[in-house]
């Protein structure tokens, strides 16, 4: 089977490149049946001959032969479905490209067969991210910017864009939606590629925009039937897409191209009274003046929307025109078949409608669940005519199945009460590329302590205190600026100097004060502390009963206490990590917050816990600090240990990127150093930092009284 393979295809391999890469492909062929198999060996030949003829020239076949070769000494068990992908994939890539993909893969499976093997055969989610990025094909990394100017041009909003997370349901995944201040935006639209996809993700945002400017309060849910839940949602779409058209009529042009429901002459009488088609066309018939439609619903559904156009600015039309027709649908036979756990959204540039329903107690975030789980979870009565459901009926529709996928998202909320606030890249330096929003940023609310212990420590040294205060007092950070007419200084002043001349040519005597120098009049930074929480903080310093943390703390608070005693703006933050979805980070202090008891309590309540992932924490501090408007900005991490998390098991990945975030922020005028605790990572801090900007105390007791030290040396 093998030799029958590379005898089929040689020949052919060699009128593409030449006889040389045929004879060789045969050395090629020996080498991956000895690294894996007589299947993979007899399949590559084929995988060969494809890229053979896709690839433009010989060097990029020679390096995509060297490029399987390596897979298959490192991923045996996945080279065979690797090569069977092969022509799908080298359609959308380069050599370098599949290189970049297949080492993602490898990095993402951490040594994990299995986890390779569904990678490669596409059961991972993550493996058709990454080949969509790599592709460079349109899809919400590529948009994401864009849309963000778009949304801001049309509509003067800019909420945060997010994807979808990995452990988002199916299905809400392929609509747009929108809730919480937040927009969520499918990560790619399948079947949609080039303009089109682009196309389609713009008129997505300008819908989006429309809900967030007209659509006012959401609906209360109440006891709406499911048909007439999504019927109100219908016309809310029309409603808000037809003033936004009145504003700006070219929006038609945007979104008209992507509704194609047919008209029932187009359709099987089966498939034209189904609810599904009815809503298609009925969205259709809103927003094309040219639709015509013969179902008696859709016609009357259209004149009583058009003949209320007086009323559009009014959301509660929708809910009045939509309650009654979405009855008017139930009492058909279309209503009895509809079904709101399979039904999507047409066309698809518009949201879930999540967004625009209030679900009272049973509150969940768009993102979390899908449709199905959601309304079931506000328990909509989908009664029929005068059915009533029966007590017991109705209390085991309430109760939960514990292994159902809505449990554990709702008690992850009810426990953690983190929100995720933003996505961040992350550096692979394998591959040489960032990750695309790799990595979710969540902040949480601190918890509180007693303020008291704080004050304990401020009391014990305010000699110390007052001491640093007036040190730090006497440094002046700010932007240079020119002292001008003086007796002596750096420079010559030109316009003294001239002046001087010309009264000296006038027999006049001339000002001596001709010097000029650069001064720096008063203080003009700002700072933000981050401090490392994580697991290994709870260790206890020298057999004393302070922990590492009760040393970042103190030390934190002594620092804190001196800067709002000069002045300085400044905030406190803390992080930790538990994988790349949950980057934990909590706010003590914001800049602009006075440094008062409730800080105080912030600090006292911080706890150890989990891991290190410190280059997100850095990039989400880097947005705080490059919002000052202040001459200087620093960013001072205290840490006692190096970056790491659960899902990293190559030691150098988390560092490399570590130490893009900082170059990342210096690029930005940001200022970043860091204080070790131990000696164990000094020389990971100096890799990451530089040796110039990273301190290691060895002696962790003294971090209270250095720190202050430190913030003097950096800002002199």
């Amino acid at each position: 089977m093998v030799v029958s393979g590379y005898i089929e295809c040689a020949p052919l391999i060699a009128e593409e490149l030449g006889p040389e890469i045929a004879f060789d492909l045969a050395d090629s062929v020996s080498a991956i049946a000895a690294k894996t198999g007589k299947l993979e060996a007899a399949k590559f030949p084929k995988a060969a001959l494809y890229a053979a003829r896709k690839l433009p020239d010989q060097r990029a076949f020679r390096a995509w032969i060297n490029l399987i070769e390596r897979f298959a000494a490192i991923a045996r068990e996945s080279t065979l479905i690797l090569l069977e992908n092969m022509e799908d994939l080298l359609k959308d890539l380069s050599v370098s490209q599949l290189e970049a993909w297949i080492f993602a893969g490898i990095r993402l499976s951490g040594g994990d067969e299995e986890e390779r093997l569904r990678f490669f055969s596409f059961e991972n989610p993550e493996s058709s991210r990454w080949l969509l990025f790599e592709s460079e094909s349109v899809g919400f990394s590529s948009m994401a910017p864009r849309l963000r100017f778009l949304l801001r041009a049309l509509w003067n909003t800019s909420p945060p864009l997010r994807e979808p997370t990995l452990s988002t349901n199916e299905k809400v995944k392929r609509r747009a939606g929108f809730g919480q201040g937040v927009i969520r935006i499918p990560t790619s639209f399948p079947g949609f590629q080039g303009e089109h996809a682009a196309n389609l993700y713009r008129a997505c945002i300008a819908h989006i925009g429309a809900h967030l400017t007209f659509s006012g309060d959401r609906f209360p849910v109440r006891k709406l039937k499911p048909i007439q839940v999504a019927v109100v949602s219908l016309i809310e779409d029309a409603r808000v897409e037809n003033l936004a058209i009145r504003e700006m009529p070219g929006l038609r042009r945007l979104w008209l191209p992507l509704h194609v429901a047919q008209t029932p002459s187009a359709l099987s009488p089966n498939h034209a009274l189904m609810a599904p088609n009815l809503l298609a066309r009925l969205a259709r018939a809103l927003i094309d003046p040219e639709f015509s439609d013969y179902d008696g619903w859709v016609k009357k559904a259209k004149l009583e929307f058009f003949s209320r156009e007086a009323d559009w600015e009014d959301p509660q039309i929708s809910r009045e025109l939509g309650g009654l027709l979405g009855n008017d649908l139930g009492q058909m036979r279309v209503g009895w078949q509809f079904d709101m756990n399979s039904y999507v959204v047409e066309p698809p540039y518009r949201d879930d409608n999540l967004g625009l329903w209030d679900f009272g107690d049973e509150e969940i975030p768009p993102d979390a669940l899908d449709a199905e789980h959601t309304f079931s979870s506000v328990r909509i009565e989908e009664q029929l005519e005068d059915d009533v459901t029966p007590p017991d009926t109705e209390r085991q529709e309430t109760e939960q199945d514990p292994d159902s996928s809505a449990t554990p998202v709702k008690v992850e909320v009810q426990e953690t009460q983190g929100m995720p606030v933003a996505r961040y890249p992350e550096f692979d330096y394998a591959t040489g590329h960032e990750r695309p929003d790799w990595t979710t940023l969540v902040e949480y609310a601190p918890l509180r302590g007693d303020a008291a212990e704080i004050e304990l420590t401020v009391d014990q040294t305010i000699d110390t205190l007052n001491r640093v205060a007036s040190l730090i007092k006497a440094v002046k950070v700010s932007r240079p600026t020119r002292a001008r007419r003086l007796s002596e200084g750096e420079y010559l002043d030109l316009d003294a100097c001239i002046e001087a001349r010309i009264n000296q040519r006038a027999g006049l005597t001339p000002d001596p004060r001709v010097y000029g120098q650069w001064v720096r009049q008063d203080r003009d930074l700002s700072v933000l502390v981050l401090l490392d929480i994580s697991e290994s903080t709870s260790d206890i310093v020298n057999n004393d009963s302070e922990s590492v943390l009760d040393l970042e703390v103190k030390a934190a608070t002594l620092l804190s206490h001196a800067m709002a005693g000069v002045g300085d703006p400044f905030a406190l933050a803390a992080f930790c990590s538990n994988n790349r979805e949950d980057v934990r980070y909590f706010r003590l202090k914001d800049f602009g917050r006075p440094f008062d008891r409730q800080a105080y309590s912030y600090l006292a309540g911080l706890q150890s816990g989990l891991s290190t992932r410190m280059g997100a924490a850095i990039r989400h501090a880097g947005v705080d600090l490059g919002n000052q408007e202040t001459y200087r900005k620093l960013l001072l991490i205290v840490t006692d240990g190096e970056p790491s998390d659960l899902d990293i098991k190559d030691s150098r990945y988390l560092i490399e990127d570590t130490r893009r975030a900082v170059q990342s922020l210096t690029h930005q005028g940001i200022d970043v150093f860091c204080v070790g605790l131990g000696t164990e990572i000094s020389s990971s801090l100096d890799v990451i930092f530089g040796a110039k900007n990273s301190l290691v105390i060895d002696r962790i007791e003294r971090l209270p009284e250095k720190l202050p030290q430190l913030y003097l040396k950096m800002t002199g």
